[in-house]
């Protein structure tokens, strides 16, 4: 997949185990993706920054931090993973996680926790290689991603406040038998419901429900 061959393959299973089917340790921890998904979060991001780093020679701070939010979002990475055919490998409890909806979550975690794997097997270095060479050369294209708009939740908030409309984000209590880490965000335009997002991460579920109110109100 990578173009390589895993070291310590116990790290690359680790990566594929959602925490619905984690494996309790002696200890009494649980062992799951989430600590290399900490991990590679770092490791990516500051691969990411050197890159555009150099690619821009004469932008702003702002500029590389915000293209940096564009080829990290969950939104991006989800679509990396699914390039690379991590959601055949993932392993989870159907019982627990609603596949359809959560796929993207599974599927972020998943490419941040490969990437923490790799790093604890080969190295910064290598790691590095990897993502440049083997994921962002050919799937991702930064040029036109710098013409994509993704920050839909400021341009929602600013349409609002230009036409004087009232804009809430609204915490949804989980269904029964949900995953109490589970948000579950409803956009209100004046009172109107327009969008919702659902992730495990509650800035990712505000910003996939301005992404469906923008759609709504073509903005």
């Amino acid at each position: 997949m990578l173009g390589f061959v895993p070291g310590n393959l116990n790290l690359y299973k680790m990566a594929f185990r959602h925490r619905s089917v984690a494996i309790m340790l002696k200890n009494g921890a649980k062992s799951s993706n989430e600590r290399l998904e900490f991990l590679g979060d770092a490791v990516l991001g500051a691969v990411i920054a050197e890159l555009l780093f150099k690619i821009y020679p004469y932008r702003d701070e702002g500029f590389l931090t915000e293209m940096r939010s564009k080829i990290v979002s969950r939104v991006h990475l989800n679509q990396l993973a699914k390039k690379l055919g991590l959601d055949q490998l993932i392993e989870f409890d159907p019982r627990i996680v609603n596949y359809p909806t959560k796929q993207g979550s599974l599927l972020g975690d998943a490419f941040e926790a490969l990437i923490g794997a790799i790093y604890m097997d080969k190295g910064y270095n290598f790691t590095k290689s990897v993502i440049l060479h083997q994921i962002i050369q050919p799937h991702v294209d930064i040029h036109t991603l710098e013409l994509t708009e993704t920050n839909f939740k400021s341009k929602l908030i600013e349409w609002c406040q230009r036409h004087g409309k009232e804009v809430l984000f609204e915490l949804m209590a989980n269904e029964e038998g949900e995953s109490a880490k589970l948000f579950t965000i409803n956009v209100m335009v004046d009172g109107e419901n327009l969008g919702q997002g659902r992730d495990y991460n509650k800035k990712n579920a505000e910003k996939m429900a301005a992404e469906k109110a923008c759609q709504t109100l073509d903005i």
